[in-house]
């Protein structure tokens, strides 16, 4: 078993930053994949960005520039750092992961925090 739980989130403007953190913790090996998802009120859930357990990382476009993932197998902990914010990134953001990378499919994935609202204002 894994379990996720979120910290960080909050509310930013325009322009503004935030750094995510997800602290994992149960079998490594089935979260050796790792990722971040937001989903918006009446928005299907996206996938936004995610890295594997060599640190190869991949991004949805609408991040890609703006958004960094990385983690610290140290410390158990998954962060999204999100820069120059803008409200369609107003989201509930959740950490995700499984034993294998499959892409910014949700449906690949068992392991999910609670998530954390992050809330930008223009």
């Amino acid at each position: 078993q894994v379990q996720l739980v979120e910290s960080g989130g909050g509310s930013v403007q325009a322009g503004g930053s935030l750094r995510l953190s997800c602290a994992a913790s149960g079998n490594t090996y089935s979260r050796s994949c790792m990722l971040w998802f937001r989903q918006a009120p009446g928005k299907e859930r996206e996938g936004v960005a995610i890295i594997d357990n060599y640190g190869t990382t991949n991004y949805a476009d609408s991040v890609k520039g703006r958004f960094t993932i990385s983690r610290d197998n140290a410390k158990n902990t998954l962060y999204l750092q999100m820069t120059s914010l803008n409200p369609e990134d107003t989201a509930m953001y959740s950490c995700a992961a499984g034993p294998n990378c499959q892409g910014l499919r949700a449906r690949y994935y068992v392991y999910w925090g609670q998530g954390t609202q992050v809330t930008v204002s223009s």
